[in-house]
């Protein structure tokens, strides 16, 4: 389990999911309490500055405005007038500087827990994903944090603040009409923005998703860039990825005509407001209820009120995309995990490396069944082999023992221990796997080979690549040990990721060790060299062979052969023949297969 993703994942309170996201924001963000109150006082210090402007305007107007205005004290409010408007400036600035931290430590901070509870999620999740699209939100997510925050504390509050200030101070200096029009006006304002925003977030939303499922398509088709290629599918390739674009510009364009209807329904308001608001002020100065300097007053405040206002309707629709995109992104830390240390789980124990299935059943889906009540044991030191037809079950039995998924019946124990109870970090430390399917880091032979330890020393590494039979492949190399490998290693021949991955896993060390089908791609002579050295490698270590080609598992101490999630024999491979069951069968039509490519 990792503590940092739950310390700072408290449960989602009930109610609106807008609302959840927004909360789960705060412990965040309330770790650096001094920074948020420093930045909300320097906040509402600049707003008192830029609400106390028009009220000085006034008073110069007013002081001017006399028959024989006298010179000290209109500059004296010139000089106030000057030092506000620096004073709103600056505080605004301080306040962006000294938030900036908690914002990008926020940012880092969710991120990395996104990043760690993925890791954490079970490999039925990553079997299932799409990478791009999971990209795509966590992306899209981690920018959307930095203007939720950005809108909510410094666009939306200060705005609404002043606004407040604005009707509170026409109230008493003027008279309640204006303080009237100034929040019925808001009120409209924002009851228009509200509505029709919450209307057209369903677009949005919409669209979102059709870029994220697009972005994943074209992932996906670019990963299998040479299948596409064998097929000669770019057409139908290209047919795939115009139809997910053709919805999200539909969406699009429904977002963008929403977009002018808002926008016009906010300029009607505003215009409106404005107006009456003018034509009140400019009446009182005609009948010397108002003085010139209070028409000005009026004015200034609009125009200050109203600009920042304006953009109301445009921060409420970021707040919203915003907190989609959050919610997306929080949606990912809310999935369950499938596979989860036990409250009391204790680091595994290994002191012989004695591996034992007791009735295992097992199912990927409930309705398709896998392992029927499988027990064997693998003696400390002994290698036990699994073979059997596709489907069988005997990848099944390593993805069990690496605890990828939990067993639905029966247990495995290591030295006694039930894997369930102790922690999945010192249960995969004492387990190494040399899976069928190679997949390398995008980096160069020396990263992936030191990933199986990364501390280890380099002599180490170049053991481990001397062990593989790889050390004289990569030293030929004009690059070396600082060959790019490429994407996924494609730059690498089937049977040099395979040593490459052979050799890091001797570099790990293991107790334990799964071979997967682990010479499948290496052709025969590699493959006989290879064998020896993994046998040799397996005699020191608890073993798991799971083959498909029988010549690899002759010298096991054990062979269990599978059909139908079931183990129908098992014995040595001399005493196996000897029985001329299944087995039996099935090596003499390998022979005789090798014998014809021969």
């Amino acid at each position: 389990m990792h503590p940092a993703v739950h310390s700072h994942s408290p449960p989602p309170p009930p109610g609106d999911p807008s609302l959840r996201s927004i909360s789960r924001l705060f412990p965040y963000l309330w770790e650096f309490r001094g920074r948020v109150l420093l930045a909300l006082a320097l906040l509402v210090g600049a707003k008192l500055a830029s609400v106390a402007v028009p009220l000085v305007l006034k008073d110069i107007i007013d002081s001017l405005n006399k028959p024989r205005p006298e010179l000290v004290l209109p500059l004296a409010f010139i000089v106030s007038y000057g030092l506000l408007r620096f004073v709103s400036t600056t505080f605004a600035d301080l306040r962006d500087v000294v938030f900036a931290k908690v914002t990008q430590r926020a940012m880092r901070r969710i991120s990395m827990a996104v990043f760690q509870h993925l890791h954490a999620l079970s490999l039925r999740f990553h079997l299932e994903r799409q990478t791009g699209g999971i990209t795509r939100d966590i992306e899209r997510g981690s920018k959307a944090l930095s203007s939720l925050v950005g809108y909510l504390l410094f666009r939306i509050t200060p705005t609404v603040l002043e606004i407040l200030l604005v009707a509170g101070i026409l109230f008493v200096k003027l008279d309640w009409v204006f303080g009237v029009l100034t929040l019925i006006t808001l009120a409209a304002y924002i009851g228009f923005t509200v509505t029709i925003t919450e209307w057209r977030t369903q677009f949005v939303r919409r669209a979102n998703t059709l870029d994220s499922e697009a972005y994943g398509r074209a992932i996906d088709s670019l990963l299998n860039y040479e299948t596409v290629k064998y097929f000669g599918n770019e057409k139908y390739e290209a047919a795939r990825y115009d139809k997910s674009l053709i919805e999200w510009e539909d969406m699009a364009l429904k977002s963008q005509r929403s977009l002018g209807m808002l926008n016009a329904a906010q300029a009607g308001t505003i215009a409106v407001g404005v107006t009456l608001m003018v034509l009140r002020a400019a009446n009182g100065v005609v009948h010397g209820t108002l003085t010139l300097g209070d028409l000005v007053m009026v004015n200034a405040f609009l125009l200050q009120m109203f600009q920042p206002l304006s953009f109301l309707g445009v921060m409420y629709r970021q707040i919203k995309e915003s907190i989609t995109d959050v919610e997306r992104m929080f949606a990912l830390l809310q999935r369950p995990r499938e596979v989860e240390d036990a409250p009391d789980a204790r680091d595994l124990d290994v002191v012989a490396g004695e591996v034992r299935f007791e009735h295992v059943s097992f199912a990927y889906n409930a309705d398709r069944p896998i392992l029927h009540d499988v027990s064997f044991t693998i003696p400390a030191g002994r290698t036990v082999a699994a073979v059997g037809s596709s489907g069988a079950g005997k990848s099944t039995l390593a993805r069990l023992l690496f605890r990828f998924y939990d067993v639905g019946a029966g247990s495995i124990r290591i030295d006694g221990q039930d894997i369930r109870q102790v922690t999945q970090d010192s249960l995969r430390a004492a387990i190494g796997v040399v899976p069928q399917d190679t997949v390398l880091f995008n980096d160069s032979i020396y990263y992936n080979i030191a990933y199986g330890r990364p501390d280890a020393r380099r002599d180490e590494v170049l053991e481990a690549a001397r062990a593989a039979h790889i050390l004289h492949f990569i030293e030929a190399l004009p690059q070396g040990w600082d060959t790019v490998v490429g994407e996924r290693g494609l730059k690498l021949s089937g049977g040099e990721k395979q040593r490459v991955a052979i050799a890091r896993t001797l570099l790990k060390n293991p107790a334990i060790l799964i071979l997967d089908e682990a010479t499948s791609a290496l052709d025969t002579k590699t493959e006989k060299a290879i064998q020896a050295e993994l046998l040799e490698i397996a005699r020191s270590r608890t073993s798991l062979i799971i083959a498909h080609r029988l010549s690899t598992v002759v010298e096991a101490d054990e062979i269990l052969v599978m059909e139908g999630g079931r183990i129908v024999e098992r014995g040595r491979h001399t005493d196996l023949l000897e029985k001329n069951g299944v087995y039996a069968h099935m090596w003499a039509l390998q022979q005789q297969a090798e014998e014809e490519v021969a």
